[in-house]
């Protein structure tokens, strides 16, 4: 069994994909566009994952703008080189990390919440 991909809805299918390009470096892989189905997948990849690694898809059902979030999401988390050089590109896209940056609950490690265009959490996690 190999760990592929997540899928999730997105209501604005440019400012998510800008979001995770621009600010997470993020490499998109492929896009495809389903007109008897009527949505739009774009799958990405996290820079520092090999050609064969997870990706995540975002998935864009025409004509859709929003989707409610439900209890049962929690987040999705990335390990990154630097939680500051993330949050300085935040800034300079005039947003802010949601929570942190902080050390998780074990002390050892910094990290930082972000949401992305459609309000899903990540986690940032700085490993030193």
């Amino acid at each position: 069994m190999r760990y592929l991909h997540t899928m999730i809805r997105v209501g604005d299918l440019d400012r998510s994909v800008d979001f995770y390009r621009q600010l997470l470096g993020f490499t998109e892989v492929r896009r495809a566009d389903y007109p008897d189905g009527k949505f739009t997948l774009v799958f990405l990849r996290a820079p520092g994952d090999g050609e064969d690694g997870p990706m995540l898809e975002l998935t864009y059902n025409w004509g859709v703008d929003h989707y409610d979030m439900g209890s049962g999401y929690g987040h999705v988390a990335f390990q990154v080189d630097s939680v500051d050089e993330i949050g300085a590109r935040l800034k300079e896209a005039g947003l802010a990390f949601a929570w942190g940056p902080g050390k998780t609950p074990d002390g050892r490690t910094t990290m930082a919440f972000v949401e992305d265009p459609n309000g899903y959490k990540i986690e940032l996690l700085e490993y030193r």
